[in-house]
């Protein structure tokens, strides 16, 4: 196993190969610190935030670099575990002294580090965490770019309402980003009615399935719903055909939208939900044959689009690598506005921002909680991922009820 910290990206980007002015080659780097998981469960996702950090911190560079410095991006390896991820920011601050810091990949590893920046007094932009209990603890330098964990199904469960639907099977990984989705979905569901016949959870790691999907089909709801990462959701989703588990409606979570769901499910993809805080569907989706725009809630996503698939050829692109950009995005311009690194700073000037990024909106309370973005859900048709929800950014309508396996 490779050593937890063990330095996996340093320089991402140099004055020079950049063409930056003498000016500022001549300058100091201004350096970007994080950890992001290039081994264990966490990787897949991570990678995808980590490359949404390295074409921001490309672009800033583009433009000149941030404060007249040339931007360097320092990201070492916390192999998905919390205890690591710690060991790696505090080495971050006090040993490499790196100018700021950007958070990690998920909530259990942000939730392990949120304490260092804030003894350190450190703004900490966390594009990787979506758990509510992060931002409610009086911490006053960490900021969230998700919509919380509590509305990830927010649509799944407005979408079966509409139709009648009754009842809810809900499942998760025990973790607290994980577990938080489902609490708050079994809230949404008894606000709209319907009725919570299952909500349990796995450990982190599994890999049979059988046994809870056991329960969901002794519970027969009309809708399953489980909070995942990608293993998971492909375990799961792989599983239910050999137990005959097929609700009216499926949804999962994180990892549903990565292509390699679908490459690694098949047809047994087809009709599956799934709950994302960005697509780069949006910038082509397209209602009686008109393009709908996006632009002034999605501004730049086009082009961050197209720039991210040049510069990453064949790589996943999810929400996580265009939250992770916008993240980076957030940062760098409170440190333009401010002309200054000072953590106080930095935090008054985040928590004013009010703003659109190629993520969609981005606004905090005093709390550093999400505000201002909201989520999407879609449905894999014909091996594409179609968005169903909300109504003003679907193009058509889900594929509705779930046909029996022998159908699909």
């Amino acid at each position: 196993m490779r050593k937890a910290g063990a330095l996996v990206a340093a320089v991402v980007a140099t004055g020079l190969t950049l063409g930056l002015p003498p000016s500022v080659q001549a300058q100091a780097p201004l350096r970007i610190g994080a950890s992001l998981s290039q081994t264990g469960p966490y990787a897949p996702l991570a990678l995808n935030q980590l490359r949404g950090y390295q074409l921001c911190v490309k672009h800033a560079n583009e433009k000149g670099g941030v404060l007249g410095r040339r931007v360097e991006l320092v990201v070492e390896d916390d192999l998905s575990e919390p205890a690591a991820a710690a060991r790696i920011y505090q080495k971050l601050i006090t040993q490499d002294k790196v100018d700021a810091i950007l958070g990690p990949y998920s909530s259990p590893l942000t939730e392990a580090v949120a304490d260092l920046a804030e003894k350190h007094r450190r703004a900490i932009v966390a594009p990787g965490a979506a758990g509510t209990s992060i931002f409610r603890k009086g911490r006053k330098f960490i900021f969230m770019v998700f919509s919380p964990a509590e509305v990830y199904l927010e649509g799944l469960i407005e979408l079966a309402a509409r139709r009648g639907l009754r009842t809810v099977a809900l499942l998760h990984e025990e973790s607290i980003f994980t577990k938080a989705i489902a609490q708050g979905a079994a809230e949404l569901a008894r606000k709209r009615g319907l009725q919570v016949v299952l909500f349990d959870g796995y450990p982190k790691g599994t890999t049979d399935f059988t046994t809870v999907l056991g329960k969901v089909a002794r519970a027969n709801p009309d809708v399953l719903a489980a909070a995942t990462y990608f293993d998971d959701a492909v375990g799961i989703a792989l599983r239910m055909r050999e137990v005959k588990v097929n609700p009216r409606m499926f949804g999962l979570t994180a990892g549903a939208d990565l292509p390699r769901f679908y490459e690694m499910l098949g047809r047994d993809a087809e009709f599956v939900y799934g709950a994302t805080q960005w697509t780069p569907e949006l910038v082509t989706l397209v209602r009686g044959g008109q393009l709908i725009p996006v632009g002034r809630r999605y501004p730049g996503a086009r082009e961050f689009v197209e720039a991210y698939r040049k510069e990453f050829p064949g790589a996943d692109l999810s929400y996580h690598s265009a939250g992770g950009y916008s993240g980076c995005q957030v940062l760098v311009e409170a440190i333009r506005q401010t002309g200054s690194l000072d953590g106080e700073r930095l935090r008054a000037a985040i928590l004013k921002m009010d703003t659109n990024t190629v993520y969609g909106a981005f606004k905090v309370d005093g709390d550093g909680f999400q505000v201002g973005h909201r989520m999407l859900i879609f449905q894999w048709q014909d091996g594409k991922k179609a968005i169903v929800w909300p109504d003003e950014l679907a193009p058509g309508q889900p594929r509705f009820p779930t046909p029996p396996w022998s159908q699909r």
